[in-house]
């Protein structure tokens, strides 16, 4: 994306978006544990290793009341990146790490990424309007990749490739009920979100890469680090 991929293996170094997505999460998980590290073996329900939420709300965490009573809308954004504990993280990440290849072999790395934040913000949006007054974590995202597979599969006539995912959308969706503290509404909206974009990029036919992808991926790559930096500005200097 942005030729990063290129550049990063004329150094030597095997880089995919999949794996910018995990160092950055992880990053931001040890920025949060480092922020109060007194909080780290507080065991709250099934939460190891996990951030306070003073931590993560100074990081980005995003829900109902920062969006609302604070005014932080741009934490739909930066929530995407952010999660609650080792088993959160890990769980995120490995699936980050068996979509995302495939997504971005189906979509290009420009539309994966579009994908991905696009199905974080709206399954965040929904999730805030619902009223979950905090939450985090890259799950809405993931179910936004996992629509974006079933939309490729029925373009292109594979009902095996789009059960397949459906299957996999359904079992992590009832997952999402069956455990307590899973923000179930986020998963909706994510994989709305990402069924939408997909659609939209399914319609414009085999040119993968054009001016709308890469306007589409810079315009998300500007918010995201606009987010990020609007944060860290609310964090520092209470603004």
């Amino acid at each position: 994306m942005f030729g990063l991929t290129t550049w990063f293996r004329k150094l030597g170094v095997q880089m995919d978006f999949p794996h910018l997505i995990t160092i950055a999460c992880i990053s931001l998980y040890v920025l949060a544990l480092l922020l109060d590290p007194g909080a780290i073996f507080q065991f709250r329900g099934m939460s190891f290793l996990a951030p306070s939420n003073d931590a993560s709300f100074k990081v980005g965490m995003t829900g109902a009341y920062p969006v609302f009573a604070f005014g932080r809308w741009w934490t739909v954004i930066t929530a995407i990146y952010l999660h609650g504990g080792l088993l959160h993280i890990g769980f995120n990440m490995m699936w980050v790490r068996q979509l995302g290849p495939v997504v971005e072999e189906l979509y290009s790395p420009m539309r994966l990424f579009v994908i991905f934040t696009v199905a974080g913000i709206t399954g965040f949006i929904a999730s805030a309007y619902m009223g979950s007054g905090f939450t985090l974590g890259a799950s809405g995202s993931i179910f936004g990749l996992l629509a974006a597979a079933i939309v490729y599969g029925r373009r292109m006539g594979s009902s095996m490739f789009t059960q397949q995912f459906l299957k996999w959308a359904v079992i992590l969706f009832i997952f999402g009920l069956v455990f307590p503290g899973v923000d179930n509404w986020a998963h909706g909206g994510g994989f709305v979100g990402g069924y939408a974009t997909a659609w939209l990029f399914a319609r414009e036919g085999a040119d993968r890469d054009n001016l709308i992808s890469y306007a589409l991926a810079g315009a998300c790559l500007l918010l995201t680090l606009f987010a990020f930096l609007r944060q860290a500005m609310a964090t520092l200097f209470n603004v």
